[in-house]
């Protein structure tokens, strides 16, 4: 037990003891009581203080705490004053025999990057997206349509859409071109719907 006990004395005073070199000497009182000291004693004997396993702050292992995760920054959707579709207009008749057009569409302000123009008829999506405003569409069925324009961002997200405009597609067969304007000589060969077979062998040349 005085063994323990010295040992943790001396353990104490090595770590309260300032570390430039003080020495710890020890001594019995009169009263039979073993103290430790600093300064020297007249029966007193010096303490031999093995040197303490101290590091500085900079070799000190340091703890690494993990870098906080950033929310992801949603940007608001940025909407437009207006977007329509310039061509066909409202209502209108579109002759096309093949059933081929072209259609326009406009935004104020334009097209911001990242975003597209769309094309929908009868609410399924036949172009786009893209970054022109001019859409062909090919071999659409006669009959009355609804076409609409979207604006979108890169994730699809709809930003703009023009309600839905109606035209009529009339697509006109090679009799009804030639019963409108008959062929003349001069047509045969020229026009898709006079061709040079159907030219007459008596016909001017």
């Amino acid at each position: 037990m005085t063994r323990l006990l010295l040992a943790a004395c001396i353990t104490w005073l090595s770590l309260s003891l300032p570390a430039n070199g003080a020495e710890v000497f020890t001594y019995v009182d009169a009263n039979g009581n073993r103290v430790f000291t600093d300064q020297p004693h007249s029966n007193a004997k010096k303490v031999q203080i093995a040197e303490s396993n101290s590091m500085s702050p900079a070799q000190l292992p340091q703890k690494v705490l993990p870098k906080p995760k950033r929310k992801p920054v949603t940007l608001p959707l940025q909407h437009y004053q207006m977007l329509r579709i310039l061509i066909p207009e409202p209502d209108a008749t579109v002759q096309a025999m093949s059933g081929d057009f072209i259609v326009t569409v406009t935004s104020d302000p334009g097209l911001q990057p990242g975003h597209g123009y769309r094309l929908l008829l009868d609410g399924n999506v036949v172009a786009g997206p893209g970054v022109s405003p001019v859409f062909q569409l090919k071999n659409v069925d006669r009959g009355r349509h609804q076409l609409s324009a979207e604006i979108i961002d890169a994730q699809e997200n709809v930003i703009e859409r023009t309600p839905p405009q109606p035209f009529q597609m009339q697509r006109t067969s090679l009799a009804q071109k030639r019963k409108a304007r008959p062929c003349k000589t001069a047509d045969y060969g020229v026009r898709p719907e006079c061709p040079i077979a159907d030219k007459p062998a008596d016909a001017d040349e």
